[in-house]
């Protein structure tokens, strides 16, 4: 199996399902509600992990009951938390997040408290594929720097807040609409993705929910579309696409065929409610691709 390293934040999300956003000070009803992991790398180390990957998470959590909730989860997804900081003193960050009929969201975090400020990934075992989110720039950058020492690629989840000098050094940047337009505000979408190659020497892409994934090929823009689903829940539908699409490089895919696999991925996790509950697994994915006369290996 692959080993991914996954460097990230880690959270707890309490998600309900309303019928429409709060946009009031009065009291609400959920239609349906969850409580489960979230945040970007343990979405992500989750979507490695069913997908069958070897999860291995650097994550900073605190001794709390928050924390002690998010350790559970993921040790019994078979994610490898052994780089993972938890403090005894400190506070687990989590969210609330609800979630409306059309499957789009609004979310409150707390971000912790008393946290490890770093993980030192110095002496990690070398993986196949490296993964970081960029909201926590000092393990963003010793992240990439694993993944260079190791010869892998190092792929950068880049949202907004987008700090450029976090992310030099990777192999593949992959953007949200959102943090693409943070870095480039002025161009179009195609040009800015060329001047983000151009500026980080990297693979680049972004990523734009039912519109699917624009990338720099040699010659020129390429495009995968999406899979066409019913939009339920898309609450970790990108992360988990981070996750399949690290996973699929490290097992030898080409960035294209990680695309296709990573699409399938998250439309399939679109389609139902539970947050990264939601995530499906590699038979399922691989059903769909199979559906779609697209294949996988």
């Amino acid at each position: 199996m692959t080993d991914v390293l996954i460097a990230g934040v880690a959270v707890a999300d309490i998600v309900m399902r309303v019928a429409e956003l709060p946009r009031t000070a009065e009291k609400y009803r959920a239609e349906d509600a969850v409580v489960t992991v979230g945040g970007c790398a343990a979405n992500a180390a989750i979507g490695v992990a069913r997908h069958g990957g070897v999860a291995r998470l650097a994550a900073r959590l605190g001794g709390d009951l928050v924390g002690a909730m998010i350790a559970q989860e993921l040790r019994q997804e078979g994610v490898d938390l052994s780089l993972c900081n938890i403090r005894p003193d400190a506070l687990s960050s989590f969210s609330s997040i609800y979630i409306d009929g059309t499957g789009e969201r609004q979310i409150m975090n707390f971000r912790g408290r008393n946290l490890a400020p770093s993980i030192d990934l110095s002496e990690a075992t070398p993986a196949g594929a490296v993964l970081t989110d960029n909201r926590w720039s000092v393990l963003t950058a010793e992240a990439i720097a694993a993944g260079r020492r190791w010869s892998v690629p190092a792929v950068v989840d880049a949202e907004a807040p987008f700090d450029a000098d976090a992310v030099r050094g990777a192999s593949h940047i992959v953007f949200s609409m959102q943090g693409l337009r943070e870095f480039e505000p002025s161009l179009p979408v195609d040009a800015a993705l060329e001047r983000a190659r151009a500026e980080f020497a990297a693979w680049v892409a972004v990523t734009d929910g039912p519109k699917g994934v624009r990338y720099i090929a040699p010659e020129g823009i390429g495009h995968v579309p999406s899979f066409p689903v019913k939009a339920v829940d898309t609450l970790g539908a990108g992360d988990i696409w981070h996750g399949v699409f690290a996973l699929r490089l490290g097992m030898g895919d080409d960035e294209v065929a990680a695309i296709r696999y990573a699409n399938a991925a998250a439309a399939l996790k679109c389609a139902r409610f539970g947050g990264v509950k939601s995530c499906p697994d590699r038979a399922q994915t691989e059903a769909l691709l199979s559906e779609a006369g697209e294949g996988a290996t």
